[in-house]
């Protein structure tokens, strides 16, 4: 660990920088031809334009990001629990990724739901004091066991609201660099999450340098070990700030465009019901199918409404 040794704070964080954005460029180009190639989908919309693509790209920004974290960052018992879940989220959605036959939907949700358990485990660990939940001006103290399966549903919602989202080049990356970067201010205006601050800049320019490969057109994916690693990132970010529910503004539009669709499906299957029967799911292929957005538009526009309603909610949080 090189904070034992380097005590300037702005040089650990420039080198920090240049290992995770070198680090996964440099990896991606070397050891792309090792990743599982996609064989497209068959109910997106433009899913076939996917086939042939390299897959599984985020094991290389996870691996990145948690090498970077650990020469950088400061370790403590906690944070090593934090890399540990986010390897097996990644390592978990990197074996579908490579699978010849797609794991079914109840195995990869059990499957996040232990890895957001233990996640759970590890910020009780590490944050005793600080287990609540809050309602603008009200503030809810929960008993640990509560606030365990709160919390573990709440992460399992994250990581699957963002694997939804991943249907567009350069969609889901670019918006959870958003989502991170507003909750990383939000987190120093309210003085809280310790080091996470050092740990979203090294995960927001190790998916930078994934997203020189995934613009569009793309030549390669994250697949589900990068699109899973990042929600339960962001769920953990969101966690460390001392209130899950600031999900609502800072990552709006990814919980919409995914679990939009999670809800329609849930509903539709298990109440025999049928739901939202205009409405396209992922949202992001509605606006394209249904609105005729084209990608560039849909990309865009999504992450322009999520700044805007970020840079609202931290207004309010100044107040």
């Amino acid at each position: 660990m090189l904070t034992a040794f380097i005590n300037n704070s702005v040089l650990l964080t420039f080198l920090s920088v240049v290992l995770a954005f070198g680090g996964v460029l440099l990896s991606l180009k070397l050891f792309k031809n090792k990743l599982p190639v996609d064989g497209g989908r068959d109910f997106a919309f433009n899913g076939k334009l996917s086939k042939g693509k390299q897959r599984g790209a985020g094991i290389v920004f996870v691996y990145v990001f948690i090498i970077a974290s650990l020469l950088f960052v400061e370790i403590t018992l906690e944070m090593i629990f934090y890399y540990i879940v986010l390897f097996l989220g990644m390592l978990s959605g990197y074996l579908d990724d490579r699978a010849k036959k797609p794991w079914g939907e109840y195995k990869k949700g059990a499957i996040d739901l232990v890895i957001c358990a233990l996640t759970s485990g590890a910020y009780i660990y590490g944050n005793a004091d600080n287990l609540s939940l809050s309602f603008g001006f009200f503030e809810f103290e929960l008993h640990w066991a509560v606030f365990l399966a709160v919390s573990t549903v709440f992460l399992w919602f994250m990581i699957n609201a963002t694997n939804c989202s991943d249907g567009i080049d350069g969609f889901c990356g670019s918006l959870s660099i958003n989502s991170i970067i507003f909750i990383t201010l939000a987190c120093k205006l309210m003085g809280v999450g310790g080091d996470m601050g050092a740990l979203s800049i090294i995960m927001v320019f190790a998916v930078m340098a994934y997203l020189w490969f995934n613009a569009e057109p793309s030549t390669m994916m994250m697949g589900d070990a990068g699109s899973r690693a990042l929600g339960l990132f962001l769920g953990i970010l969101l966690l460390k700030s001392g209130n899950m529910l600031l999900c609502i503004p800072f990552c709006l539009v990814l919980l919409v465009d995914g679990l939009i669709g999670i809800f329609k499906v849930s509903v539709t299957r298990f109440l025999k019901i049928k739901v939202l029967k205009n409405i396209r799911t992922p949202l992001h292929d509605h606006f394209r199918k249904n609105m005729g957005w084209s990608n560039s538009q849909t990309i865009y526009r999504l992450n322009i409404i999520q700044g805007v309603v970020s840079f609202c909610a931290l207004l309010l949080l100044t107040k």
